[in-house]
């Protein structure tokens, strides 16, 4: 499954129009919610019963496509198997009990109530609030694919305007030269990432750069007048800010997880717990703003679309152990320098990453003695000549 996103170009009484579309649609979720509260075992087909009561009980309501309101109750379904799944894993913390929406800025429609041109560059709703035609701006092509093939088409307003996302349903696949080398990744605050061959990413600190220019915007914000349209205009302005750090954040997570992937046949990374890691109120926003999670989540969809071996490793001990003789020096977090008895003097993070990429190397099976791979030696220098390349590009023993 893959999702072609494309702005939405159409009048102003048109995107009020997809507002009231949005309005509906969460009003449904919360309807099916309040269902499952106020009888406790229903399942997706029942909330699908109750979407048809509630169109005709409410006649605004039945102006929404039904297939949009079977989507929007099966996010109310999502929300609650998530809580039971999440209780039965006994996760610390809350359990994420469904809540009522308030500030829904979606609606998803399935195969029904739109279509599109004969030249694919313009959609139009056909449901009963009759949205109109739109324009599809964007540089992706819906030509290459059947219309068969699109499941949902998905509606978010945004700050900066109003999107459709086209959810189609083919494999994305991508053929790549088999490089032979393996590499381990150990994330942080003052390097984006350093690698287990000594190399590191400098952290773009994408909202410490613009921290200054959200602060001033806030302030605008917090000097109109409530309700009125110049709040309204510093609202968006606000909006618009925080959406370009959001964006660039995301490119960066992307361009650096496809190089890393293309670069590499084995990539191992830690599997953070970055949840409970910003409970350090003195380095949440660092970490929030690194985007950890992410970037593991880019590397394992790349290594997935390119066949690659993208292995997530325990982070303990990862730092203190080293890579050289495997003793295990303790050290705080300001010490950045990781000095062995046996002689290994390097950098904590490039100690780390080589510590990762051992542990990933064990934990996919390969055995660093049988294939006669020299060793990850304490210099950075990772040698697997010996190592077997597929045609998929993963590496064998």
């Amino acid at each position: 499954m893959i999702a072609l996103e494309f702005k939405l170009k159409g009048k102003p009484q048109q995107y009020r129009v997809i507002d009231e579309m949005i309005r509906t649609a969460q009003f449904v979720r919360n309807k099916a919610l309040r269902y499952w509260i106020d009888n406790q075992g229903v399942k997706l087909l029942d909330l699908y019963k109750q979407c048809a009561i509630m169109a005709k009980e409410f006649e605004w309501a039945g102006k929404l496509n039904s297939m949009a309101r079977q989507a929007m109750a099966q996010r109310a379904i999502f929300a609650i198997q998530r809580f039971f799944s999440n209780c039965k894993a006994k996760k610390p913390g809350k359990k994420g009990y469904p809540q009522f929406k308030k500030h829904t800025r979606s609606v998803e429609y399935k195969t029904s109530g739109w279509k599109l041109s004969a030249d694919k560059r313009c959609l139009t709703f056909t449901d009963g609030f009759a949205a109109g035609t739109f324009r599809l701006l964007g540089s992706r092509d819906l030509h290459f694919y059947a219309p068969s093939e699109i499941k949902r088409v998905r509606v978010i307003r945004r700050a900066d305007g109003y999107y459709a996302q086209f959810c189609i349903n083919v494999e994305r696949t991508e053929s790549a030269i088999p490089t032979g080398k393996a590499i381990g990744l150990d994330v942080g605050l003052n390097h984006f990432y350093t690698d287990s061959d000594g190399e590191a990413v400098p952290n773009p600190r994408h909202l410490r750069k613009t921290e200054k220019a959200l602060k001033r915007l806030q302030k605008r914000v917090s000097r109109k007048k409530k309700g009125s349209n110049n709040r309204k205009g510093a609202i968006n302005r606000l909006g618009r800010k925080h959406l370009k750090v959001s964006r660039q954040r995301k490119d960066f997570a992307i361009k650096t997880a496809l190089c890393v992937v293309k670069s590499s046949d084995f990539v191992a990374y830690e599997n953070l717990q970055v949840r409970n890691m910003v409970k350090n109120h003195k380095l949440a926003k660092s970490i929030s703003d690194a985007a950890w999670s992410q970037f593991a989540q880019w590397l394992q969809y790349f290594g997935k679309v390119y066949g690659k071996t993208v292995v997530a490793v325990a982070p303990q001990y990862t730092s203190q152990d080293c890579s050289s003789c495997g003793n295990r020096v303790q050290k705080s977090l300001s010490v950045r320098t990781h000095v062995c008895l046996c002689g290994a003097v390097l950098d904590r993070d490039h100690n780390a990453a080589l510590n990762i990429l051992a542990k990933g190397l064990r934990q996919a099976g390969i055995n660093l003695n049988t294939v006669g791979h020299t060793g990850i030696n304490a210099w950075g220098q990772t040698d697997l000549y010996s190592l077997v390349v597929t045609s998929t590009g993963k590496l064998t023993d």
